[in-house]
Formats: structure tokens, C-alpha cells, sequence
């Protein structure tokens, strides 16, 4: 069962979340030469983000960053893109030995088996995540969501309150502006990694998080995976605090 930390507001959550993340990579690397972290592209990560990134201590030089899931169909330059969002947040503000984005290009199956290789390449140690409206984990969304997922990366087809959220997120429009279709890391892929922590602000999110705590574990709700885990946290605000 994930751990839960409810915090009084946006910016109390992300502090906390950060200086979590931040004391779990100076210990990992006091033991081990390199960590490998997964990121998710999401507002609801920004003050997470901001705080990671003033945090001392931390030897970047010896941490790679991947991300967790993109948009097809957008152009390269387009700020919503998910890597585009993820250099103004944290990756272009902080001296990683390597940044692997996932740039879909003209063949999104050649994408996937090249991002599946870079990722099992050594252990995934850290992946910094957040829950959707609908509950998914980054693109997994109760249509296509797998728990047992035989592959690692995967072209998925989203679903409308997917997209709806993207624009009550302010990324898009409108939802016809949202790609329906993107390249994503699966449930077990994510779950694959050492230690998970996951950051849930806002009274939208609250049926997802309650249901990501109590619904039966299944893809109808793919966050409940998460409690299948044995090192999660869950950072929540108030207003994403499941009602007793």
C-alpha cells in the first residue's frame, strides 16, 4: 500500500515530495556510480520540479533522465510537447549526464523499440509520476491500460477525458486539439522501477486518488496498481485528499 502524505497546499506537497526525491538520490548515489530517473510531464509536478531543482547536494553529472510518455502528431517545436514541457520544467535547468526524450518522429514503432532498449539497458531507479482524472499512470488510460503489459513501451490511443484533461490543464484549446494517439511507458514497465513518487494536487483529482487506494486492483483503474508496489509514496493536497 503506498505510503500517503497530505499536505496543506500545492506548494507544502511539492516541497515535501522534492525533498524526498532529493534525499532518496544523494543516498543512492553515495553507493552506486549512476541513477536512472523517469520524469512525468504534468503541471501537476511543477512545484515538485521547482523544488528538486534548487535542492543542493545532488551530483547531477551521474543522473540520467528519461520521461515517461509523448504526443504524436505534434510538431517538434510545439510547447505542449511533452519533452519541450520537461526542458522548461527540470531538463535544461539541471547538468544531467544524459536526457533520453522521446522524439516520435516519422516512425513511432522505431521510437518505441529504441526507447525500450535505452531503457532496459540497467535498472530504472527512481520514476517521479502523477495520477490522471481518469486514473491512469502517464498514457495508460483504463482503455488500453495493461497491468500485465508484455512490452515496455507501446503506441496507445487516448481517450476523451484523457484529452479534456490536457486542456483543463491549459496545454491545448480545445480537445480537438489533442492528439489522440502517443507513445507511452506500461504499467509494469513503470513499476519495474526501485522507489516511486507520486504527486497529486487538486480537487479534480480526487475520485481518481480515492479510487487508486480502495477499487479493486484493475486496468478500470489503473492507478490501483500502484498499491502492488513495495516502495510508493503518494504526496496529495488537500483538495486531492479522498473525503473520509
Amino acid at each position: 500500500m503506498p505510503r500517503v502524505r497530505t499536505h496543506a497546499d500545492r506548494a507544502a506537497m511539492g516541497a515535501a515530495a522534492a525533498a524526498d526525491v532529493a534525499a532518496d538520490l544523494r543516498a543512492r548515489l553515495a553507493g552506486q556510480d549512476g541513477v536512472r530517473m523517469v520524469f512525468a510531464a504534468a503541471p501537476s509536478q511543477t512545484e515538485m520540479l521547482d523544488h528538486l531543482v534548487a535542492a543542493p547536494g545532488i551530483d547531477w553529472s551521474r543522473v540520467t533522465a528519461f520521461h515517461m510518455d509523448e504526443y504524436l502528431g505534434l510538431p517538434a517545436e510545439a510547447p505542449a510537447r511533452f519533452a519541450n514541457w520537461l526542458d522548461r520544467a527540470v531538463f535544461t535547468r539541471l547538468p544531467f549526464a544524459e536526457v533520453h526524450r522521446i522524439d516520435p518522429g516519422d516512425d513511432p514503432d522505431a521510437t518505441v523499440a529504441a526507447y525500450t532498449k535505452l531503457l532496459a539497458e540497467a535498472p530504472i531507479d527512481v520514476v517521479c509520476l502523477g495520477i490522471g482524472q481518469n486514473g491512469h499512470l502517464a498514457f495508460n488510460d483504463p482503455p488500453v491500460a495493461d497491468l500485465d503489459d508484455p512490452v515496455a513501451v507501446k503506441v496507445v490511443e487516448l481517450d476523451r477525458t484523457c484529452r479534456e484533461q490536457q486542456v483543463d490543464d491549459g496545454a491545448f484549446a480545445s480537445v480537438d486539439d489533442v492528439p489522440t494517439h502517443a507513445i507511452t511507458l506500461t504499467i509494469p514497465r513503470l513499476l519495474d522501477a526501485s522507489r516511486l513518487f507520486c504527486v497529486v494536487p487538486g480537487a479534480t483529482k480526487r475520485h481518481a486518488v480515492a479510487r487508486a487506494l480502495h477499487a479493486p486492483v484493475s486496468a478500470a483503474d489503473p492507478a490501483t496498481a500502484l498499491r502492488t508496489h513495495a516502495d510508493v509514496t503518494l504526496y496529495l493536497d488537500v483538495e486531492a485528499a479522498p473525503r473520509a
